[in-house]
């Protein structure tokens, strides 16, 4: 289809083209993660992982399309399911659809705006991929992929993006703009940390994370290179997605662009740059992983701010949550024998927050500190247990964890019958019990 034939509804051709391009450069943030996620994993489930993040993204591209998007609403003519409680109206489902008709008639705006809605379900279902490495089920993830793509994910990005209920906040409740969430710090990561929480509790830690005797034993990640390489990838795509988000979502003018994008890398940058003190003190030496979380929780915190905060304010932004990581990573693993190897929990889940609370105290808008507070309480009080229900009952269906003779020779033996490094000999952990 020739974009020139679309209407415009509001929107130039060179925004248009400028969104377009951010748009097709934002998935180096998910190829990032997806990387990282690999490289903190064992040596022996490698190729499993990396093919679950593929696998990740085609899964949630079909079921998006089938039936997710249809209920996300993206159709400017249709005003979604609403209900009236206390003189309010409250939006809750979209109505579109299925399998994208009527797509191509609507307007430019909306037209990217469910691309940038198919990225988005695709990034955040790659996130709990990682928590779960080396004992994950490929099927199984990828059915829990498809869940979130078919449920959980298209009922918030309505709340959010489509005109829902958190979005009117503003308009019904006089809440500043209603919940803003122009990167997708709720949308994609807060959900991903959630996701990641409940396959952690479903699944269970990997054998000989934590025995019966001592502290918590230390499994690390087995290429440090993917790790860091993976961060830089996932910088370029944040960018890009953060200035996308701004212009969809914000409907910021373009004079606005360059500073969301370096609001974005300044928040990466205060973030490392505070890990790696804190790191450098504690241990006497740098540590590459927790480094690494701390930027990516900084590149996670800015996707709800970077359009709204001052760069003075990003680098703030930055430098909190790089503090918090390595300390929340510790705690999780030795005070609350939480088995997380990607560190999705501490770097997705509470960077997202912190990102939204962020944006509601550094907006300029009136009360819209309360708005992103409610929105922060309905992913934790409505969002979780919603998800980690459809995962407990999915799990009766398609056990998420695999049995113990396969974790022990890794996943890449166990299901893909070959492993990411044939002409290495991949020893069995020791502390394998």
């Amino acid at each position: 289809m020739n974009p020139a034939s679309i209407p415009a509804s509001g929107m130039s051709d060179a925004v248009f083209a400028l969104t377009l391009a951010l748009l097709l450069v934002a998935p180096l943030a998910i190829a990032g993660v997806a990387l990282i996620n690999a490289g903190l994993g064992r040596s022996r489930s490698a190729a499993q992982a990396l093919l679950g993040n593929v696998a990740i993204v085609a899964v949630t591209t079909i079921v998006f399309a089938l039936v997710g998007a249809a209920f996300a609403g993206y159709l400017p003519s249709t005003t979604g399911h609403s209900f009236q409680l206390a003189g309010k109206p409250w939006n809750w489902l979209g109505s579109g659809g299925l399998l994208l008709s009527g797509f191509a008639s609507s307007t430019a705006q909306v037209q990217l705006g469910i691309l940038f809605e198919f990225l988005a379900i695709a990034f955040a279902a790659i996130i709990p991929w990682g928590s779960g490495a080396d004992r994950w089920k490929l099927t199984s993830g990828c059915a829990a992929a498809a869940v979130l793509a078919a449920t959980v994910f298209p009922l918030l990005a309505h709340w959010v993006w489509g005109g829902g209920w958190l979005a009117q906040l503003g308009v019904n409740f006089s809440l500043g703009a209603g919940f803003l969430d122009a990167g997708g710090a709720a949308s994609v990561h807060v959900l991903g940390g959630l996701s990641a929480l409940a396959v952690i509790w479903i699944a269970g830690p990997r054998k000989g994370k934590f025995p019966k005797e001592g502290f918590a034993t230390a499994l690390p990640g087995h290429n440090a290179a993917y790790v860091l390489f993976g961060c830089l990838l996932a910088m370029a795509g944040c960018m890009a997605w953060n200035t996308a988000g701004a212009i969809l979502w914000l409907h910021a003018p373009l004079a606005a662009l360059p500073v969301t994008a370096i609001n974005t890398l300044l928040s990466a940058s205060g973030a490392l740059a505070a890990t790696f003190i804190i790191t450098r003190v504690r241990f006497g030496k740098p540590d590459a992983s927790l480094c690494a979380n701390g930027w990516l929780t900084g590149l996670v915190a800015s996707s709800a701010c970077a359009g709204l905060a001052t760069p003075g304010e990003s680098l703030f932004v930055g430098l909190v949550a790089g503090i918090a990581t390595p300390l929340l990573v510790e705690v999780l693993e030795l005070a609350v024998s939480i088995d997380d190897p990607s560190g999705a929990i501490s770097v997705h889940l509470v960077g997202g927050i912190w990102g939204l609370i962020a944006a509601g105290v550094f907006a300029p808008q009136a009360g819209q500190f309360l708005a992103q507070l409610v929105g922060v309480a309905t992913l934790l009080g409505l969002v979780f247990p919603l998800t980690y229900l459809l995962f407990w009952l999915l799990n009766r269906f398609f056990p998420f964890r695999v049995d113990s003779d396969g974790e022990r020779i890794g996943m890449d033996l166990h299901e893909l019958g070959g492993g990411a490094y044939p002409e290495f000999v991949i020893h069995r952990d020791e502390s394998y019990r």
